[in-house]
């Protein structure tokens, strides 16, 4: 009987990670669901008011997908708007509930909210990789330890977006996906192409 030494395993994982990031190709619809009373094409949001949020553990991260949200509300004939930046929010629980009265109070019909989180790592010469566990806030996922040496190197990181509708009359969620995007150095590319991916998603679900 043989057993695998540390190096050989370290190499499996390094492969297996690279072959994963290599694998997401830009960006990827990997789940999606519909509320099965609303049936095809709904129109839910067509024509509406909905209070868009974007919950990430980096503020430039939140604004560049909240910016782009907007921009693809607006350009399916929907009005976004937005919660006061004093709005109180509890971080040990999802921003969706807790943000219903301020959708109310907006007169929204809708709750459009984004999560943003780090989903895949790609890695430059002169870095190490390892699978692991890792969270940050209140979100935590499977992830890649990254070391780098003196000397140099780089990493991007890849994202993946989770977007949810939630019906502001009765509280009710309605619409929910994720997307994946590749590791790229072009954060705003990166979120740019996960949010054309989710709303087409809703397009073709018939939300709008």
């Amino acid at each position: 009987m043989t057993t695998s030494s540390p190096r050989r395993l370290g190499l499996a994982a390094t492969i297996a990670v690279l072959l994963l990031a290599a694998c997401a190709s830009t960006p990827q619809l990997d789940a999606q669901w519909t509320d099965p009373q609303f049936g095809a094409q709904s129109g839910f949001l067509h024509g509406a008011t909905v209070l868009i949020a974007c919950d990430a553990y980096d503020p430039v991260l939140r604004q560049i997908c909240q910016d782009q949200v907007a921009s693809e509300v607006v350009a399916r004939g929907a009005t976004p708007v937005f919660a006061a930046p004093d709005t109180p929010l509890v971080g040990d629980r999802a921003v969706d509930g807790q943000l219903l009265p301020a959708a109310r109070g907006a007169g929204a019909k809708a709750l459009l909210v984004v999560t943003i989180a780090p989903a895949l790592g790609d890695v430059g010469p002169a870095f190490s990789i390892g699978i692991g566990g890792f969270g940050f806030g209140r979100h935590g996922a499977v992830g890649v330890g990254v070391e780098a040496p003196i000397g140099g190197g780089r990493v991007s990181t890849g994202y993946s977006a989770n977007g949810r509708v939630t019906d502001v009359a009765t509280g009710r969620l309605v619409w929910a996906a994720r997307a994946v995007t590749a590791p790229s150095p072009d954060v705003n590319a990166q979120l740019g192409e996960l949010s054309r991916t989710m709303f087409g998603a809703a397009d073709k679900s018939g939300l709008f």
